[in-house]
């Protein structure tokens, strides 16, 4: 008997339907596990690879041939990180159940309360819902829980990825253990998602106390055949950005050659076809998306280009989907993320990516939106710019590190390689937010109690004791408000937790991230920069191709005070000033050195490749991690994130005046003797306190309700979860071994 047999009849008769030749790979090897129904599921498989089906066409069948009791509340839930893709999901649920009696639901900020209010009223089937609209049914609707859920059997988590150690995932995790708390039902977990970099993370956080207990499906052989290619650009040395103000005048930005290359590029290789271009940032989305148009309409062509980001309405985002899948007509999708995870936008052909991105696993999610047809294959074209290389050219520069990490994101990507998951976080923001909504769910409850729904579920592993009642002491703190105490010892919301708990602020735990203004002497705007970066006072930045020094960090009004500071030419590139993750670097120091030219590179980007080797071998970078550059050091730590901030900030702490470079780190030559003595500390020494480096950074409020933390617990999580210290004495070995001992 095949996994096709298994199934109720209605289902088979729907695949028939849908004229399927035959089940995927991954839908055979989830059936049994499903229809069994006593182990929870990891099921990972190439987008598009059908792993809703795998998940949805056992778990229908399982539905409507054991029809529950009237009132026995929803039987499956799926959860999705995005209101779009449960629209998008809903209908094709929708198709699947249509004959089976199978009820579906879609629940979110945008489904209407007189949809709720029926679903509450009859509860059965399938539920399409976000986490948000899970913890406001918990907040809101406690006391409802367990009739709602009391014959939950299922709980589908989509994009699984997105949620590893991230504050959403923290939420979801503790919700979905409220709801088995509540409605005293232990539903079979699956958890769907096309990069996992790590399969016992995944089981960790599916089952967090039981992780042995979770089958992790990996991808099977096969996929559609991969074409790419990355294409260089030159950007003028003239070019400016945007505004400036030079000498009292405001001077007009011309518009770089290389932009407007690459615009015609995509214009006549996506033009007729259907494509997404994932261009970064929302300001580069519109400029790119006008760009486009204004090409069409004096090509005499019709609309075919449109914009998708998040500050973008609904009605906008949502005729740009419609747009995509009318495939009577060709049209192109200009965003940012926000189509980076599952949305059906129909068969699309291409995917071009400006720049090299933020993370392997998000390049692997957009090349796996094209493909998906028989016979066709997956085709990405990623642009890079760099910049025209001069006599003065900074050594960043001509090391052409964007063509590089782009390089090194491709070759990982075409090696199925992933980022691994951070270290565990205490995700302090995030448990604080349970706290008091558990508080609002079950109106009051004691400690103890916290900590058994908290906790000991393994939702906060990483909190001891200690912590926790650190926590709960700041929360009831008379200055805080979020907590008071009762005599026989049940919390109650204090007054600032009462204000919370009635805002709709409770029901998520994430926000976009802030930009901070850069104020220059005298009250001029700079301009500004992304507010998750840390800032130190004392610290160097580049902003409008000039060096500032860091004054003062406001961080509630989100101000940099900053003034001009020494220095050579800055780089242009351009790029991220954080260091890409351990494994990106690795692999681009590997691409400087030995690894063969890719066959994917376009001969402007080959030339740049061959341009960044000879810097790399000028600068003798086989051999050392020092170099020197109009009056500055260059240090190459050939270290990820973490690890480089931890390298800054005691750089920070002696007072050297770093500025971070994406894999360098710059210091004044004029430092060298304090930065050799620093650095000998380092190597001879135990790793510098984490917490003493993380007091260091002024702006610590990250995540949304870090403010009601305090400076003590809020430095506590810088250090844990952003630094990492324990390897400065070796890699500040590493770097000293560069610099030439003091002549006798």
């Amino acid at each position: 008997m095949t996994a096709f047999d298994t199934l109720n009849e209605k289902v088979r008769r729907w695949i028939w339907q849908q004229g399927w030749e035959g089940l995927r790979d991954v839908q055979e090897r989830s059936i049994p596990i499903l229809l069994a129904g006593d182990r929870d599921l990891v099921i990972m498989a190439a987008t598009a690879g059908g792993k809703t089906e795998a998940a949805f066409l056992p778990i229908v069948s399982k539905l409507a041939g054991d029809q529950p009791a009237a009132g026995d509340g929803f039987q499956a839930v799926y959860v999705s990180p995005m209101r779009a893709l449960i629209n998008d999901q809903f209908g094709r649920m929708e198709s699947l159940c249509a004959e089976l009696d199978v009820e579906v639901t879609k629940w979110h900020g945008d489904v209407s309360e007189s949809v709720k209010a029926r679903a509450r009223k009859n509860p059965s089937g399938i539920v399409l819902i976000t986490p948000e609209s899970l913890e406001a049914l918990l907040v809101r609707r406690g006391k409802e829980i367990r009739r709602l859920f009391r014959g939950l059997r299922y709980v589908v988590i989509d994009e699984m990825h997105v949620f590893l150690d991230d504050p959403r995932g923290k939420q979801l995790q503790s919700v979905l253990h409220r709801i088995d708390l509540a409605a005293g039902a232990r539903p079979v977990r699956v958890g769907l998602s096309a990069t996992l970099a790590d399969e016992q993370a995944a089981r960790v956080f599916l089952r967090p106390l039981e992780p042995s207990r979770v089958v992790v499906l990996p991808p099977g052989p096969g996929g559609p055949p991969i074409k790419l290619q990355l294409r260089g650009y030159v950007r003028a040395t003239s070019f400016k950005q945007g505004r400036q103000a030079q000498g009292g005048d405001d001077v007009v930005a011309t518009v770089d050659p290389a932009d407007v290359a690459i615009a015609r590029h995509l214009f006549e290789t996506h033009r007729g076809h259907r494509s997404l271009i994932f261009a970064g940032a929302r300001g580069a989305v519109e400029t790119i998306t006008v760009r486009l148009s204004e090409m069409g309409e004096a090509a005499g062509v019709p609309e075919e280009f449109f914009a998708h980001h998040g500050n973008l309405s609904r009605e906008h985002r949502e005729h740009a989907e419609r747009r995509m899948k009318d495939r009577s007509r060709p049209a192109s999708i200009v965003c940012t993320t926000t189509l980076e995870l599952g949305i059906d936008v129909g068969e699309i052909e291409a995917v071009a990516q400006l720049g090299p991105g933020h993370t392997v696993s998000g390049m692997r999610q957009r090349l796996g939106r094209s493909g998906r047809r028989p016979g066709h294959a997956a085709v990405m074209r990623v642009y890079v710019k760099e910049a025209e290389l001069t006599d003065t050219a900074h050594p960043l520069d001509a090391l052409r590190v964007q063509t590089v990490q782009a390089i090194a994101m491709l070759n990982l990507m075409l090696r199925k390689w992933n980022e691994p998951p951070e270290p565990k976080r205490l995700h302090l923001s995030t448990m604080l937010h349970q706290v008091i909504a558990l508080v609002g769910q079950r109106g009051g409850i004691t400690a103890a109690e916290a900590w058994d729904v908290l906790i000991r579920s393994g939702s906060f592993g990483g909190v001891d004791a200690g912590l926790f009642k650190r926590l709960l002491r700041r929360m009831g703190d008379p200055e805080v408000g979020l907590l008071e105490q009762a005599a026989d010892g049940t919390l109650l919301p204090g007054p600032a937790g009462e204000r919370l708990l009635e805002s709709r602020d409770i029901f998520a735990v994430f926000i976009s991230p802030e930009e901070y203004k850069v104020i220059a002497e005298g009250g001029r705007a700079v301009g500004q920069v992304p507010g998750e970066n840390p800032f130190t006072p004392g610290e160097m930045l580049m902003l409008a191709g000039r060096r500032w020094r860091i004054v003062e960090v406001d961080a509630a009004r989100r101000e940099l005070s900053v003034r001009p500071a020494r220095g050579g030419n800055p780089p242009l590139f351009g790029g991220d000033m954080r260091s890409p993750s351990d494994g990106v670097v690795q692999e681009m120091r590997r691409m400087w050195e030995d690894l063969p030219i890719p066959a994917y590179l376009d001969a402007t980007a080959k030339q740049h490749l061959v341009e960044a080797r000879t810097m790399y071998d000028r600068l003798g970078l086989r051999d050392v991690s020092v170099a020197r550059y109009d009056g500055q050091l260059l240090l190459f730590p050939w270290i990820g994130e973490r690890s480089q901030q931890a390298l800054v900030l005691a750089l920070v702490q002696a007072e050297l005046e770093p500025v971070p470079l994406g894999v360098a780190v710059g210091v004044s030559a004029d430092k060298e003797a304090a930065l050799v003595a620093t650095l000998s500390g380092l190597a001879s020494g135990p790793p510098p306190e984490a917490m003493a480096l993380a007091a260091l950074v002024e702006n610590k409020e990250i995540e949304k309700f870090d403010s009601f933390l305090g400076d003590e617990l809020l430095t506590l999580a810088w250090a844990r979860d952003r630094i990492d210290s324990d390897g400065l004495p070796a890699l500040a070995a590493g770097l000293l071994a560069s610099f030439a001992p003091p002549e006798c």
